[in-house]
């Protein structure tokens, strides 16, 4: 069958979706309402296979010799060099937590360059050793990549792209499919740094104390944990674009489940919590590029509490709710006066180009 022919049963099948939106705006990008229904209505009913029916960050691909992780991002995070990072180590991190997060341990990522004209070599220099640094204190390879540089004013100083690959640990089963009624919800860090950090610097705000971002890796930790509990872990997602309040609302919408949290345990600091309120910001939607949720049989719960706040980047480790039955595919919040409140999808664009 030639191309054509089978571009044209493709699209007789799949005809235009009727959606409130004309064209693609920064609001699509936000991790929220608007980009799952970018992905509903376009990339998974058009691309729809086994793998990426499951909707989630990484895929898991049979082999031979055991399954392996794989993962493709992109990073155009503005400004590139913010406090507590740049986009070298910020793109490295996410790769690598993103094979995590599939209940795989990182091993190879590959690096390709958009470098818009005028970008400074000593900036260039900085992002390249922000990388080695990033990948040696994981314990990745990058072993192949790709540059090219486009005319000034056709980007925006360097823009990232990768691809990971891990092999999925023994004992790991990580689906949305395993959650169930009961488990325990952790996060593995206090949150909101890195949204309010890049925001910082872009409003030009100053804080008695500087704000940095969490950037850091998950390719020890994550390890460690399901050595440890092996399927008892059933689900892990990392709480990047839309924060928690939107991993938690893809959850709860995914596998028709209801979802309570408490206020009380999360974990903000001050000074984030301070930022967020000047901002007009709620940091349960803020993004986040060290934290992580996971879904866990409650029996296993407070151990794995335990073993987060002993790791360097975990001291804010908390269960922050469970699974329940009712209210299906919502997110309520238990106040820390008392109170209720349904915590929804976010919207629109929150923070534009965290990432």
């Amino acid at each position: 069958m030639k191309f054509s022919e089978l571009k044209s049963i493709i699209t007789s099948s799949c005809p235009l979706p009727q959606v409130d939106f004309e064209v693609i705006t920064l609001g699509h990008g936000s991790g929220g309402l608007l980009t799952n229904n970018l992905l509903d209505k376009g990339v998974f009913e058009i691309l729809s296979n086994p793998y990426l029916d499951k909707r989630h960050d990484g895929a898991i691909l049979d082999r031979k010799s055991g399954p392996l992780a794989f993962t493709t991002d992109s990073f155009v995070v503005s400004p590139i060099q913010f406090p507590g990072g740049n986009i070298g180590e910020l793109a490295v991190n996410g790769t690598v937590n993103d094979i995590n997060m599939c209940g795989a341990k990182a091993e190879h990522i590959s690096l390709a360059f958009i470098i818009e004209e005028g970008l400074t070599v000593v900036e260039f220099w900085d992002i390249l050793i922000s990388i080695r640094a990033a990948a040696d204190h994981a314990g990745v390879q990058i072993v192949t990549g790709d540059t090219k540089v486009v005319e000034r004013g056709k980007g925006d100083k360097i823009f990232i792209n990768t691809s990971g690959i891990g092999t999925v640990l023994e004992g790991a089963v990580i689906d949305k499919e395993r959650v169930e009624p009961g488990d325990k919800i952790i996060i593995s860090n206090g949150l909101a740094r890195h949204g309010i950090a890049i925001m910082s610097v872009r409003e030009g705000l100053e804080f008695e104390s500087a704000i940095e971002s969490d950037t850091c890796h998950f390719n020890h930790i994550v390890p460690e944990l399901i050595q440890k509990y092996g399927k008892d872990i059933h689900l892990l997602r990392d709480a990047t674009r839309g924060g928690v309040a939107t991993v938690l609302n893809e959850v709860a919408r995914d596998i028709n489940l209801g979802v309570e949290i408490q206020q009380s345990q999360i974990h903000i600091d001050e000074d984030v919590s301070g930022a967020c309120e000047l901002l007009g910001l709620d940091p349960l939607y803020v993004a986040n590029e060290g934290v992580f949720v996971a879904f866990v049989s409650a029996e296993i719960a407070d151990q794995c509490i335990a073993d987060l706040g002993a790791w360097e980047n975990g001291n804010h480790a908390a269960i922050i709710g469970e699974i329940v039955e009712k209210h299906p595919r919502q997110v309520v919040l238990n106040s820390a006066i008392g109170g209720k409140r349904v915590v929804n999808m976010l919207l629109g664009e929150q923070l534009p180009r965290i990432c």
